[in-house]
């Protein structure tokens, strides 16, 4: 099969116009393309297709879609490159379509951009079946032409970085358990001889002191697992690196504040933070990005057993602070305050932290962007301008003080995992609570309940787990590689 892009005509006599592939191929067919176009109708529109058979030998089913303007750009109120956006859409609905006609290949035309034509064609076609006796047919992208080779390589690197992170969170919770989500990211790892992977047992845990993550732990029969690892693509591995920081909680019942059972199966994905980090270093590894990078996802179930945390129990963390657990079903922060003060450890250039946080944050921004709450303009700069690039994009959310004093404002301990106006603000001060356990100058956290699945807001990603934003987590890495070069 063919996918060739056309885009909407800027003149009213509704001629098609062609991509460079799209004009090559149509000479090849002597103007037949051109020709049944314009008797298929008007124009088409943006992302919406039609399918020829026949045209040529080598490519019995040739798929033309819309690629809206030709040459949109940034667009500076949707925070994105509309361009890169629009061939992501048309490239995934073409594939798609050739994949229902069950045809194992599909060649691509980059549009102008390979990269963005690789990440629409990697991201259209990943489906979770894992499970299924009855899978749909496997069909394998690759470029039309040799002009963009390096460009489409990439944008399939960094599509397949996303696609890891969808395949860790989709997957049953019995299926991706703390240590079998460690041992899979380990395996992705092994073939890299600049990355180490530590899977930290229990009783490293309790030496370290993390007395907040032990005790949402507890409540499984699932034993917890810090993962680590260290990336080292600088050139020299003592600069100082990126840490990620990932919430990995495998399954979320709420634990003894218990959430309602409808949708609870969602929570396999409560983990969705270590998944995209991780994800995110696996592709930093595969590009081979020129700077070192820490990873740490603490890793465990949230379970109401007789063992589990109690609301209004105390429990302490790794900088010794205490905290009062109002509510059990707040466990992701209590993961990431010990493994914010780990990451202390590493004299970092920044620290940024991504997590499932709050429902809070879906109520406030939907799954239109990730809420990111950071101490540095400087980090927020380059995490906006990468989002701009991937159009998974990011949006600044406030750390005041205002939000500080909901919940350091306890009766019984320094620290309250919740505010105390619990519904006002969640999203707001969850990132306060977290703020407590960060000394760095430059940390972000990214609270990334909201884009964590797919209905169908973004039209290339089919329905199911997101792994957003690992591209914008990606690119951000490879801009930081830059700075450090210049």
């Amino acid at each position: 099969g063919l996918v060739l892009g056309v885009y909407s005509s800027e003149k009213d006599d509704g001629a098609a116009q062609f991509t460079s592939a799209g004009d090559a191929f149509d000479r090849l067919v002597s103007g037949k393309l051109r020709a049944l176009l314009s008797l298929c109708g008007p124009p088409l529109k943006k992302g919406k297709t039609r399918i020829f058979h026949g045209l040529h030998q080598d490519f019995p089913s040739v798929v033309v879609v819309g690629l809206g303007k030709k040459n949109a750009g940034v667009n500076d109120q949707e925070n994105w490159n509309e361009g890169k956006e629009n061939i992501r859409t048309a490239v995934a609905v073409g594939c798609r379509q050739i994949q229902d006609l069950e045809i194992p290949c599909v060649e691509v035309d980059p549009c102008g951009d390979a990269q963005a034509a690789a990440e629409g064609a990697v991201l259209g076609l990943h489906e979770y079946n894992e499970l299924k006796q009855k899978k749909k047919p496997v069909v394998t992208p690759q470029l039309h032409g040799s002009a963009e080779s390096e460009a489409w390589q990439k944008g399939v690197i960094y599509a397949e970085g996303q696609n890891l992170a969808r395949y860790l969170m989709e997957a049953p919770a019995n299926y991706i358990t703390p240590i079998k989500f460690a041992e899979h990211i380990e395996q992705k790892l092994r073939s890299f001889s600049n990355v180490k992977v530590h899977i930290r047992p229990e009783s490293w845990i309790t030496t370290q002191e993390m007395g907040a993550f032990l005790s949402v732990a507890k409540g499984s029969a699932e034993p917890p697992i810090f993962l680590e690892i260290h990336y080292l693509g600088g050139a020299n591995t003592n600069d100082s690196p990126l840490v990620f920081v990932g919430k990995g909680v495998t399954f979320d019942s709420g634990g003894i504040s218990l959430k309602p059972s409808s949708g609870m199966d969602a929570m396999r994905a409560d983990m969705g933070g270590a998944a995209t980090v991780c994800s995110a270093i696996v592709t930093a590894a595969a590009l081979n990005l020129p700077l070192n990078i820490i990873g740490l996802a603490p890793l465990c179930e949230n379970m109401p057993s007789g063992k589990a945390n109690k609301p209004g129990d105390v429990v302490r963390a790794k900088n010794g602070k205490t905290i009062q657990v109002d509510n059990t079903d707040a466990e992701g922060r209590l993961l990431l305050a010990d493994a914010l003060c780990y990451a202390h450890n590493f004299n970092a250039r920044a620290i940024v932290n991504a997590a499932t946080l709050t429902g809070a944050m879906d109520v406030a921004l939907g799954s239109a962007a990730t809420g990111v709450f950071t101490n540095s303009s400087w980090l927020w700069t380059h995490l906006y301008e990468a989002s701009i690039l991937t159009g998974d994009r990011v949006w600044r959310m406030p750390l005041f003080e205002h939000y500080t004093k909901q919940v350091t404002d306890c009766p019984l301990a320094d620290v309250s995992n919740v505010g105390k106006y619990s519904r006002a603000g969640g999203a707001c001060t969850a990132a306060a609570f977290l703020k407590e356990f960060v000394t760095a100058s430059h940390w972000a956290h990214l609270d990334i309940a909201g884009v964590m699945s797919n209905k169908d807001e973004v039209p290339y990603l089919r329905k199911g787990m997101a792994g957003r934003p690992t591209r914008t987590l990606v690119e951000f890495a490879a801009r930081l590689s830059q700075d450090s070069h210049n």
